[in-house]
């Protein structure tokens, strides 16, 4: 992808108008449970059931069958899930790469089909907005059957949250909320993260909100990840 200048939605500071992106490769889809269970084949201590809890919740692949068996929930060539921050990690350096940086995700996912930035797009934004309404699914679909964006990139909203590298610097951490809140609850309840900020963009409202509430070792039904370099 090229390089450009990206206007983040919730800047860290009232200064941070825009940010320079350098040219960088994003994997066209998800990384899939195929993908996956390639990985973990090849890679024992990041099998379910080996891999230590610091590293990854009880609920770490979880929708698998077994340690080596994707069964019925995981299609092959879906997104797979229920992966933590250590793990995808590991993944995208096993492959040579890294997670994407929050900026160059949101600097990928804001282009339309027709332009770098959409986000001016009325008809783009009312996808997305529709998108993000949708309920999950028991069973998440396949990569790649939607439309490629602007930079042949597919399945940058609509089918699973995805990991970034820095998930930490998004407004406010897991691990900065006061004892006792509910962490399921600041999961979903985006407005909760935030002591500031329009929400004029509903969707990415929602992203930077998800991410605010994410802690590495956390696994979710709906939450993946791809790989950059």
């Amino acid at each position: 992808m090229g390089a450009g200048l990206f206007v983040p939605p919730f800047p860290a500071s009232p200064s941070e108008k825009k940010i320079s992106v350098e040219a960088f490769e994003l994997d066209r889809t998800p990384v899939t449970n195929a993908d996956f269970l390639g990985f973990v084949r090849d890679n024992p201590t990041w099998r379910r059931g080996l891999t230590p809890g610091l590293f990854a919740n009880p609920g770490y692949l979880l929708h698998w069958s077994g340690p080596l068996d994707l069964g019925s929930d995981a299609l092959p060539d879906a997104p797979v899930t229920q992966v933590s921050w250590f793990a995808a990690k590991a993944y995208c350096e096993s492959k040579g790469k890294r997670l994407p940086t929050e900026s160059e995700w949101e600097y990928a996912a804001s282009a339309s089909a027709c332009r770098a930035d959409g986000r001016r797009d009325p008809e783009f934004v009312r996808e997305l907005q529709e998108l993000y309404a949708q309920r999950g699914r028991r069973v998440i679909s396949a990569v790649a059957k939607s439309a490629p964006n602007y930079w042949g990139i597919y399945d940058l909203h609509g089918l699973v949250w995805e990991w970034v590298l820095d998930y930490r610097n998004t407004i406010v951490g897991a691990d900065d909320r006061q004892d006792g809140e509910d962490a399921e609850a600041m999961r979903f309840c985006g407005a909760k993260v935030f002591a500031g900020g329009g929400t004029n963009d509903y969707p990415a409202f929602m992203r930077y909100a998800f991410r605010s509430s994410l802690d590495g070792a956390f696994t979710m039904r709906n939450l993946g990840f791809r790989c950059a370099r």
